[in-house]
């Protein structure tokens, strides 16, 4: 029996910059190898290897599909061409793959199938704002996506601040990009003045933005967020 291949998780860049930013050569070494990955969309996908140089035709690749839509049988097969030696690659959307991104089931079945997985070094916008926020990096929780609804959103809000000063704990989220605003007011009116928020947007890019400053600071200059990635950051005031 052959042995394994490697099930290699590929990060993806952050928005449209050049790969030296934020890749190391060692990822397209590994990636210009590969010939089939498991993907969350196939268009960026593509659009994503081409920038950084692979030059493949994509008709001899095999891109499987990774999304909400895809039916718990169907994941089984992506790893065949890993059980059968050859070496596959999970690629992320934006950022590191199975952080706040699909990906982890299939992780967990090439352990269960003996599969190396191979993380790969790259750009996570949580992590990246975390190191810049000036934040608790040694207690922290990442809470995905606060609930739309208003009443739901303020009780969330409250409880996340209430957390950070009993716990000194460091609070991220995000949200749809085009909510930014509405989320970003939703803090100003929930929560204390002193209570110091992190807006990290645009990480990685030439547009990057990342400040630190209490609730009662931004009241009095608001960034523009719509449409711009942004990880939200909340801790307790100095």
């Amino acid at each position: 029996m052959p042995p394994k291949g490697k099930l290699y998780l590929i990060p993806a860049l952050l928005g449209p910059v050049g790969p030296e930013r934020a890749l190391p050569s060692f990822n397209t070494e590994i990636i210009f190898r590969l010939n089939e990955f498991i993907v969350e969309e196939e268009r960026t996908a593509r659009r994503f290897l081409r920038s950084i140089g692979y030059t493949r035709s994509f008709d001899e690749v095999t891109l499987h599909l990774l999304n909400e839509h895809t039916k718990d049988e169907d994941t089984s097969a992506f790893l065949q061409s890993a059980k059968d030696g050859h070496d596959i690659g999970l690629l992320s959307e934006a950022g590191t793959p199975c952080v706040a991104d699909p990906g982890s089931a299939i992780v967990r079945q090439a352990h269960l199938a003996g599969i190396t997985v191979v993380p790969l070094v790259g750009p996570n916008s949580l992590l990246l704002a975390l190191m810049a926020s000036g934040m608790n990096g040694q207690h922290f929780t990442f809470h995905g996506y606060l609930p739309v609804k208003t009443d739901e959103r303020a009780r969330k809000l409250k409880m996340l601040e209430k957390e950070a000063y009993a716990r000194h704990v460091t609070n991220l989220f995000i949200e749809t990009p085009y909510r930014n605003m509405s989320l970003l007011e939703s803090i100003l009116q929930h929560c204390m003045p002193s209570t110091l928020l992190c807006i990290a947007c645009d990480i990685t890019l030439e547009t990057e933005f990342i400040a630190t400053r209490t609730l009662a600071e931004w009241k009095k200059n608001l960034p523009t967020l719509r449409k711009r990635p942004t990880v939200f950051l909340i801790a307790e005031g100095y």
